[in-house]
């Protein structure tokens, strides 16, 4: 016969396996709505993911952004206006809790674009994210990239298949 602590505990371990698993789904959007709101341009879907007290140490060549004006500042007035399009693959997410409040994320992702002069570049990096949930919510605190090449690939086009 169980008594009742150890219904109890059982309880409060599954609750928490349950948070983790939610929390795991959570912290996988928040790294897909990167990749899908920088590709789309979708302004709203891409601060969304952001504390507004955030970090983004993209490096070199863009340097490193605070806050949600940053965070603007980076796409809207550099980053966008070099791209005319881009198309990011982000794979091999890692996470790691350490509470049931903070996490750290690690993954690589590719990234094929061509600037506004059409030069086809692939990008190759990886993403260290420091994640907390405030108010019941995940969001980004720190995201640190390292870049691992950012090269242009000759002769290369990027266009729709042929109708």
């Amino acid at each position: 016969m169980t008594d009742s602590n150890d219904i109890q505990l059982q309880i409060d371990t599954l609750v928490r396996r349950i948070d983790e698993l939610e929390s795991r789904a959570a912290l996988r959007d928040l790294v897909t709505d990167y990749c899908l709101g920088f590709d789309n341009r979708d302004w709203d879907r891409f601060i969304a993911i952001w504390h507004p007290d955030a970090v983004w140490e993209i490096g070199p060549p863009f340097g490193t952004f605070n806050g949600h004006d940053g965070i603007r500042e980076a796409v809207i007035e550099i980053l966008y206006p070099l791209w005319r399009e881009t198309h990011h693959l982000a794979t091999n997410l890692s996470l790691t809790f350490d509470d049931p409040d903070h996490a750290r994320g690690v993954c690589n992702v590719d990234c094929m674009g061509a600037t506004v002069d059409d030069v086809v570049q692939m990008i190759s990096a990886t993403y260290s994210d420091d994640f907390e949930r405030r108010d019941g919510v995940w969001k980004i605190a720190k995201r640190h990239v390292t870049i691992h090449y950012f090269n242009p690939i000759p002769d290369a086009k990027m266009s729709a298949p042929a109708g």
